[in-house]
């Protein structure tokens, strides 16, 4: 009489059966799958032991089950991404989540380098300088009207250009006649004294510092015989007065008679050839 060789679990003899041996004894196959096979995370049926059976974070999969949730596609050779428990190949998962490059219109695809600004999103060799067509990778930009510009692009094509050597005024700067100048630019036009935060006047448009501006143009005292600056008649510079006679002028506190010293603003006097006299001295003769 032959030895029993039975199913570990439902006991029915195996002779003439296909079987599956396992460290507790052999198994039919109806009972190996209904007690070691995996159930697929997609249709919920047993994983046969002769199936192909891929896993995946705990889950497991018919090889057939294995697919992309959008289109289909099997993920059994394919690379792919899981995003929110579903699966995804590449080309859906680029479509659903990621960004279009705003210069050429194509998917920036993950882990490529990019660049994001203003909510919008470029490939790095996209982005470039709408004045150099230069790309802008990690540089300083300066945005304008949908634009970017790099500086240097930005500078000459919208910074305020100095009256006086005509290159860009990058901060600072002065206005002097309605027009920006460099703070270094804006000099006495005699002495090259800076005039940035100073009293001056000009001459023909020139700047002129106040000393070099009387030595040069300003009438001269007829008594100290220096210079009277200022602008309007009878008001010298720092508000200073002056009196003029003839082709003759005279600071206020210059203004006396040449004899007795007495002094003549406000005053009758009398010219004496070079001199100025007051009325007394004038009557009391030579």
């Amino acid at each position: 009489m032959s030895e029993a060789f039975d199913c570990a679990k439902c006991s029915e003899s195996l002779y003439g059966r296909k079987y599956i041996q396992t460290d507790s004894g052999p198994y039919c196959v109806p009972c190996y799958d209904n007690t070691f096979a995996n159930t697929c995370a997609e249709c919920q049926q047993l994983i046969g032991h002769d199936s192909r059976e891929l896993f995946y974070e705990d889950r497991h999969f018919h090889e057939g089950c294995f697919r992309c949730c959008r289109c289909q596609r099997s993920l059994a050779d394919e690379p792919f991404t899981c995003q929110d428990s579903e699966l995804l190949c590449n080309d859906c998962y680029c479509t659903a989540f990621s960004s279009q490059c705003s210069a050429c219109g194509e998917t920036v695809m993950p882990g490529s380098r990019k660049l994001e600004y203003g909510g919008q999103t470029w490939h790095e060799h996209c982005f470039l300088c709408s004045g150099c067509e230069q790309p802008l990778g990690s540089r300083s930009f300066v945005p304008d009207k949908g634009a970017h510009y790099c500086v240097p692009c930005y500078e000459n094509k919208f910074a305020p250009r100095c009256a006086r050597c005509s290159k860009t005024l990058t901060q600072g700067g002065v206005t002097y006649r309605d027009q920006p100048w460099h703070r270094e630019c804006l000099v006495c036009t005699g002495c090259k004294t800076p005039l940035a935060g100073q009293q001056f006047t000009s001459r023909d448009d020139d700047p002129y510092c106040v000393a070099c501006f009387g030595e040069l143009f300003a009438p001269k005292c007829s008594s100290c015989k220096r210079p009277i600056t200022g602008g309007s008649s009878g008001e010298a510079a720092g508000g200073g007065k002056y009196v003029s006679f003839e082709d003759r002028h005279w600071h206020h506190s210059c203004f006396s008679c040449a004899r007795c010293s007495t002094s003549l603003v406000g005053q009758g006097f009398v010219p004496d050839g070079d001199q100025v006299l007051c009325q007394g001295c004038s009557q009391a003769g030579p």
